[in-house]
């Protein structure tokens, strides 16, 4: 060994090609931002390659005996406490490679810089194809990915606050792509209502894929039934040079001691309104289902569904079947099912439930790991809202 430093980008992988280039792309640029002896590799959690212990091993390889783990996630939930965690200390206990973690990217002054950057990019353009619109006169709707983490949740509000105060807009709303409430849509709808001029919808994402195209689909959706609204899509954070920037500082400020993380407000460590039951709860990983299986995973290409028209709506991850009591999908401990009578019965779970159904990943298993039951399941503007839309197909 040469006792060469190793950093690891620890990506969540998507079946959208676009994304996986992005994130590809982003480990192409750091060595630029780290020493100049530092290795780089990435790994992806799930649906793409190379997978996180293929960018371990590389590093290995290629001679590095301390490893800097880096997680490619705005926010910490369960991909960053639980999957990425479990996959790497098994590495290395296995390898005898040491591999630090570091943290999420989180709500740092350099990532409000890039994303009010892309929020005033729209604005500009906006101004110039349409005539300027005053700030006071324009709302900004931020878009988190969701999580069953009220944490991960919270941030993004507080970003959005950052945004709104920092930028002096008239008004700002949040929503979520997906697990929690409100959803893209009706968020979208309540803003309408609002009366302001303009809305700037900014998908708080790092990279493409089939979320950030939902985002916009949405957009489109809604701005078709209010066109007295001029309707903005902001740009997703992408290479943003501050985006770099907090990469790399996550790497380098392991060289001296992992800082400790926030955990505040982590479910798992402390009682969280609402989400008490979780507090100590085991931290496993459930990604090895979906390792490495990327487009041509079975059931994977979106082309092919026949649910949406126009864009991926996430009707999808419901797996509409006339199949008795077949599993339609799952959303936090309860799940989708249909008893042959055409209607899509929601089962909630009792507080947990035992994996024993098909992902639509290619494969059936039962291993007996549970998932916590998220406890807003039900929310009328969360993901129950998409049997509205199941119930006219």
């Amino acid at each position: 060994m040469s006792g060469r430093v190793g950093v690891l980008l620890c990506g969540h992988g998507s079946r959208d090609a676009g994304a996986v280039a992005e994130f590809a792309e982003l480990a192409a640029q750091l060595p630029g931002t780290l020493p100049a002896d530092w290795l780089v590799e990435h790994g992806y959690l799930e649906f793409a390659n190379p997978v996180l212990r293929d960018g371990l091993e590389a590093l290995k390889a290629k001679g590095a005996d301390r490893i800097l783990a880096v997680p490619g996630m705005l926010f910490a939930a369960m991909h960053a406490k639980n999957d990425i965690p479990t996959v790497l200390s098994t590495w290395s206990a296995k390898s005898g490679v040491a591999v630090s973690y570091g943290r999420e990217l989180g709500v740092d002054p350099k990532m409000v810089a890039a994303a009010a950057a892309r929020v005033r990019e729209a604005l500009a353009r906006a101004d110039a194809e349409r005539g300027p619109v005053p700030l006071h006169e324009t709302c900004l709707v931020v878009i988190g990915r969701g999580a069953s983490d009220p944490d991960a949740n919270a941030n993004v509000s507080k970003v959005a606050r950052l945004l709104w105060e920092g930028l002096g807009l008239g008004w700002c709303e949040v929503g979520y792509s997906g697990v929690t409430f409100p959803l893209v849509e009706p968020c979208l709808t309540h803003v309408a209502r609002l009366g302001y001029r303009r809305v700037v919808v900014f998908p708080y994402f790092l990279f493409t894929g089939v979320l950030v195209d939902r985002i916009y689909g949405f957009t489109d959706r809604v701005a078709a039934a209010h066109p007295g609204i001029e309707w903005i899509k902001a740009g997703y954070l992408g290479l943003h040079p501050e985006v770099l920037r907090t990469f790399a500082e996550r790497a380098t400020e392991q060289i001296d001691g992992v800082p400790p993380p926030n955990c505040q407000m982590c479910k798992y460590r402390t009682q969280v309104l609402g989400f008490e039951a979780e507090v100590g709860a085991p931290q496993e990983s459930h990604h090895h289902h979906v390792e490495g299986q990327g487009a041509s995973a079975p059931g994977s290409n979106v082309a092919d569904c026949k649910l949406c028209d126009d864009f991926c709506t996430g009707l999808c991850r419901l797996k509409l079947t006339a199949e008795p009591a077949n599993s339609l999908g799952h959303l936090g401990g309860g799940a989708f099912h249909s008893h042959g009578d055409g209607q899509v019965h929601w089962h909630g779970a009792d507080g947990h439930h035992h994996h024993g159904h098909d992902h639509g990943h290619g494969h059936d298993h039962d291993h007996g790991h549970s998932h916590p039951r998220y406890p807003h399941e039900d929310h009328p503007l969360g993901p129950l809202s998409a049997l509205s839309t199941l119930k006219t197909r």
